[in-house]
């Protein structure tokens, strides 16, 4: 008879999965492999910058053929990237650039690791990087990563110098090589030493660039390592699965096709000696390389010799046996890694699958959840369940017996505990500069995302042993169409308050509505709202009242608030909201990400917009837009007082295109669209009846048409980085350069990451270069935007980052966009 279930609360986090940790299913082939990998005792640490960087192929075929421990520190998240699947940027894309990882880790076997470092966008040199990012907390962050990982062998992607290609790539390696010596002496970053110990690593390597399969090692000055093997348990060689797990990186459109057949990798040793016959040439990756381990390597043995594919459940006492055996041992990292592993066969081996679930998604700390738990056990071990604990409350079982086949759920609803955290990533929970995250609490650095707020706790007896198993409390659920789905539980304040728009801008001093959409997270809730504005602006309406009677209920509430002053002003202040109810302040508002290549990220951000007062002026209201790759100018322009209509197949063939005062391409749509090299002459007999063209950058390769306007140009990888490079108006008697704008180097005040990217070259003397800039001790470049007359029209083309600076609501970027698709009639 079960007498009461509660939660537990467990404080920290895990590794590689967090979201998909419920009951792993693994079939007897699977076990074959464990079972081998628990008889191999060898690690490796793979290093580089961002998202994409690692080498999938030389993971799986490390973790999977090889069986060691393998690991990928990502310094970066991918946060200063450009989104293929969405107008995510920063923060957010970065959020959903970790899911991206995590499934390519549960597909090649490593697991997944990251410092703090922000990606603040394409960096040329490290130099240049070192002046962003905080090095000597970034080296704390590897040094951290390689004294917990203990590596026996570390990996660079890149080298640390100017062939990396990207300044991010060469820190990567230089912090690598540094992290390798400063992780062994006990003199540097001496604080970890509470809680680690130093640790040296046999050597680290460059896996040097092998993009062609061309490389040239007849001077034997590398080693070489076949990773194109096919493995039978697995059923697929290490190329298909690199293949799989490099398709996760779906936001950066790195689909790949499998290889097949062999494939070599190369390694310069960067310090250490060069390996002969191993990457871990050198290394006991035996079980006597643990004191006392001989036995049990022999143990295994004899287990892996008697294991029966068909009955994997007949191993079950012997690798109790084993477990016992690791138990007795000292306490050590191989102790850790291989108990858990261990444990791990056995709940597989007995087929014992136990999940919890709540049956609602958002909880609120302090409310009732509903939930169960189930149990079951596929094969014929006994198999008692001796507590189920929720909140470290023990709860007393009657011996609950499973039986074979039989699937035992327990239902409960628990009042969570009040202090539960709201659902917040751990990096974004405190204010951050441009180039770090603040971390709080360092034990948290490392790990890809947070624990599960809520797990339960599952105590077994296994043949008379006792076993805990940890489960996360999830949402499951079916949908009509993609059939049992999983997402991780929610937990939120009572009510959040969502803003329709992440900055409103004014160009007058009328008033201008803000709305604020409220919404109870949890049980009835009533109290009052308030803006917090800044200096100079004010709202008609001081605070209002709300009231929502149950979970899901919205209203929405609107202000009036207006600046004071625009004329003659660009400045960027903050607005944000206060909710009271029962007493409390609340400020959260509520994001989510979803796509069904990741599950649902649900964040509790501060509810706030940027307020811009814009001293701008503009003709035409009309505009249409031929949707990119995934941007938000569309919707900045209509915060300006603009119609804008994203435009299709229909409306560009065969819809009245001159209605529109400009037509505007969005970001990439040159890369991404296969129907516009269909619609270019349209469009270009729009610009020639009087239309006005502009057209947000592309890259380089691959392009649809490279017809792109008029007359010819070519795209490039050039780029100004620094966002505060000076500006020099090539044409400042043109008419573009003053109306309806009078543009100044004071347009360029305030911009974010960076100046532009993806310049164009050789472009035909009909175009007018607009703007010269450059980075730090390089020549000027006046690619960034053209300018030309084509018939009655204008046709613009600008690499400039505008993408980027609208949606930050930086106040010149309007003023200039406006120019460049602003004509006299």
């Amino acid at each position: 008879m079960v007498k009461g279930l509660f939660l537990t609360l467990i404080s920290g986090l895990i590794a590689a999965t967090t979201w998909a940790q419920r009951s792993p299913v693994v079939n007897a082939a699977d076990i074959r492999l464990q079972l081998r990998k628990l008889d191999t005792l060898g690690s490796v640490l793979y290093i580089a910058a961002h998202p994409d960087d690692e080498n999938t192929r030389l993971l799986g075929y490390l973790a999977k053929e090889k069986l060691y421990r393998t690991g990928y520190l990502s310094l970066t998240r991918g946060d200063g990237g450009q989104n293929l699947v969405g107008d995510e940027q920063g923060e957010l894309l970065g959020l959903i650039r970790t899911q991206e990882l995590l499934a390519a880790r549960r597909i090649d076997g490593a697991e997944q690791f990251f410092t703090r470092a922000l990606d603040f966008g394409f960096s040329k040199n490290p130099t240049e990087t070192f002046t962003i990012w905080d090095k000597e907390k970034i080296l704390g962050d590897v040094v951290w990563m390689i004294r917990k990982f203990q590596p026996d062998v570390i990996v660079c992607r890149f080298p640390p110098d100017s062939r990396a290609g990207h300044g991010h790539h060469t820190a990567s390696a230089m912090l690598a090589e540094e992290a390798f010596d400063a992780a062994a002496d006990p003199k540097r970053f001496p604080e970890q030493l509470k809680v680690l110990k130093p640790w040296k690593a046999h050597r680290i390597m460059w896996n040097t660039f092998n993009w062609s399969g061309q490389v040239d090692n007849s001077a034997g000055n590398l080693f070489e390592m076949n990773v194109g093997t096919f493995n039978y348990l697995l059923g697929r060689g290490y190329g298909e699965i690199a293949a799989e797990s490099r398709s996760q990186h779906k936001s950066q459109g790195f689909g790949v096709p499998a290889s097949r057949g062999s494939s070599f990798e190369y390694f310069s040793p960067v310090k250490g000696d060069k390996p002969v016959h191993s990457l871990l040439d050198g290394v006991n990756t035996t079980w006597s390389r643990v004191p006392g381990g001989k036995p049990i390597g022999e143990m295994i043995d004899k287990v892996q010799a008697a294991y029966n594919i068909e009955n994997p459940a007949a191993s079950v006492p012997a690798l109790l046996e084993i477990r016992k055996a690791i138990q007795a041992l000292p306490e050590g990292y191989w102790r850790t890694q291989k108990l858990k592993e261990t444990e791990d066969l056995i709940i597989a081996c007995a087929a014992l699958w136990m999940e919890a679930y709540s049956t609602t998604q958002v909880v609120v700390p302090g409310q009732r959840m509903e939930g169960s738990v189930q149990l079951l056990c596929n094969s014929n071990t006994n198999v008692t369940v001796d507590e189920i604990s929720f909140d470290g409350k023990d709860t007393v079982f009657n011996k609950l017996q499973l039986e074979y086949n039989r699937l035992r759920t327990i239902p409960e609803s628990v009042t969570l505990p009040a202090s539960l955290p709201v659902s917040q990533p751990y990096w974004l929970q405190s204010p951050h500069p441009i180039g770090i995250y603040t971390i709080k609490d360092p034990m948290q650095v490392g790990y890809p995302e947070n624990k599960p707020s809520l797990e339960a706790v599952i105590k077994l007896r296994i043949n008379g042993e006792q076993l805990t198993v940890t489960r996360p409390v999830q949402y499951k659920f079916t949908d009509p169409v993609k059939g049992e789905l999983y997402e991780p539980l929610v937990v939120a304040p009572p009510v959040v308050a969502m803003l329709n728009t992440n900055v409103f801008i004014f160009t007058q001093t009328q008033p201008q509505p803000v709305q604020v959409k409220l919404r109870a997270m949890g049980q009835k809730t009533k109290g009052t709202v308030r803006l917090q504005l800044p200096a100079g602006f004010t709202s008609q309406e001081a605070e209002q009242p709300y009231e929502l009677s149950s979970k899901g209920d919205e209203t929405v509430v609107t202000f009036h608030i207006a600046p004071q002053k625009v004329a003659g002003i660009n400045r960027t202040d903050t607005l944000r909201v206060e909710v009271r109810g029962e007493g409390k302040l609340y400020t959260q508002s509520l994001h989510t990400i979803a796509y069904d290549h990741i599950p649902d990220i649900n964040i509790f951000p501060e509810a706030f917009a940027k307020l811009v007062t814009v001293d701008l002026k503009y003709n035409g209201r009309k505009l249409g837009y031929i949707p990119g790759a995934g941007d938000m100018v569309a919707a900045s322009l209509r915060q300006v007082g603009y119609e804008v209509t994203l435009l299709d197949e229909k409306e560009i063939m065969n819809g009245n295109l001159q209605q529109y005062d400009a037509i505007i391409a969005g970001v990439r749509a040159y890369n991404v669209n296969p129907r516009i090299k269909y619609w270019q002459p349209r469009l270009m007999e729009y610009v020639k009846n009087g239309g006005t063209y502009l057209v947000q950058y592309n890259v380089s390769s691959p392009l649809v048409t490279t017809d792109m306007g008029p007359y010819p140009f070519t795209l490039t990888r050039d780029r100004v980085t620094d966002e505060t490079a000076a500006v020099t108006l090539l044409q400042p008697q043109s008419e573009i350069m003053h109306y309806p704008n009078n543009i100044t180097d004071h347009d360029f005040d305030g911009w974010i990451q960076e100046r532009g990217l993806y310049f164009t070259q050789m472009a035909d003397p009909a175009y007018e270069k607009l703007f010269a800039m450059h980075d730090k001790g390089e020549e000027a470049l006046q690619g960034s935007t053209l300018v030309a007359k084509y018939g009655k029209g204008r046709y613009v083309y600008t690499s400039l980052a505008f993408f980027r600076e609208l949606p930050a609501g930086v106040p010149g970027a309007y003023r200039l966009f406006v120019n460049l698709i602003s004509t006299k009639k």
